[in-house]
Formats: structure tokens, sequence, C-alpha cells
């Protein structure tokens, strides 16, 4: 499993703007509206710049960071929800979390090889691209690598199946199905994901000003 390093950090500055023009203008000089939820934050309204924030995005949600606020003030967040249009983002939700204390959160999986049941004419189908899981914040995966390569036709593969790091617990059903590989025949009459197919798109609108 791929797991969190070093923490980032991300420099955040309060911001009175809420209105859609202002926001706007924002957004053209590389800044990124958001909002940090948290103990005593109440919603706090703030602005960060676009690069650093995609750089912090890219890890996923399950990466925790370091948000530092206005006054010298730091606290570890994650990424709680972000709204996003033609590869630019329009508006980020924060959440302060404890570093002591469990949380859960869904994490990518990383399929690893091929299915030897792809090789024998089979179908290899995703039924899930994230599971969800619960650990402290420093032992949570920004990626949980699954090696398929022993799929045969008909094998299905379970959220059961998967070995998870020491400390993390599996929040998904068990019996979930989490791949599949199938004969052509059944794949045909019965279409769904495949590991190669993009991801639903966030909402165009950015999430509600408070």
């Amino acid at each position: 499993m791929k797991s969190n390093g070093k923490m980032a950090q991300l420099t955040a500055t309060p911001r009175t703007e809420k209105k859609g023009a202002a926001l706007r203008l924002l957004r053209q000089g590389g800044r990124v509206p958001a909002v940090v939820y948290g103990p005593g934050l109440e919603g706090a309204a703030i602005h960060v710049d676009e690069k650093e924030m995609l750089k912090v995005a890219r890890t996923g949600r399950s990466e925790m960071f370091n948000l530092n606020l206005e006054g010298g003030k730091t606290v570890p967040v994650l990424i709680k929800d972000q709204q996003e249009r033609n590869g630019r983002l329009l508006h980020v939700d924060f959440l302060q979390i404890s570093k002591n204390k469990p949380i859960s959160v869904s994490v990518s999986i990383d399929f690893q090889g091929t299915a030897a049941g792809s090789k024998a004419g089979g179908v290899f189908q995703t039924q899930e691209s994230q599971l969800e899981v619960e650990g402290l914040p420093a032992d949570l995966p920004t990626s949980i690598e699954v090696d398929v390569s022993g799929l045969e036709i008909g094998d299905r593969l379970t959220a059961a199946d998967i070995k998870l790091d020491k400390g993390l617990t599996l929040v998904t059903s068990a019996d979930s199905i989490i791949a599949s590989v199938m004969p052509p025949q059944a794949a045909e009459a019965e279409p769904t994901a495949s590991a190669g197919e993009a991801e639903p798109v966030a909402s165009e609108e950015p999430a509600k000003e408070e």
C-alpha cells in the first residue's frame, strides 16, 4: 500500500468574498475559494493558492496535511469535498481532524498486474474503485495496491480478500465484489465499469457558500 510520507503544508488566507463575481476574480488571480470546518472554526471562509492546492489534491482524500491559518495557527485537515470544472478547482471544503482519533475514509484501489483469466480470453471487470477503511490519520494510505494476476475466469475478488496494513479496519461490506473475471459472453450480456473507465465528473456547481 502507498502510505503517507511527510505532511504537506498549505497556507490559507481569510476571505470576505462570498458572491459570484468576487469569487470569479479570486479564481482569475490563481486562488481557490475554500471553507474549513472544525472545532472553533465554524466554517471559516478562506482561499488558497491553486497550484499548491493541486499538488495536495493529487494525493487523494485520505491524505492528511497541515493547513496554515492566519495568526500562526496550524491545523491538520483532510479534503472533505472539492468541486471542479474543465480541470480547474472551483471550491474546496477542508475538515479539521484529530491525529489521535480514528476516521473513516474512501481510499482508491490501485489494481496491479493482469488477471490470468484475461490472458485466457476472459474479461476483467471492476465493480468498485475505492475501499472504505478506518484508522488513525497517520496510518491512512493514499491508495491500496491489489494484485489481480491470480484471478481466473469466474473468480471474484471481494473486499474481505484485500489485505490491509496493521492499524486499518475494513468499513466496506466484506462481501462487496471489488473485481471479477467474466467469460466473454457473460461480460457482453452484463456490461459494467471497467478498470479504465473514467470516474464520474464532479458537479460543476461550487459548494454552497456559508
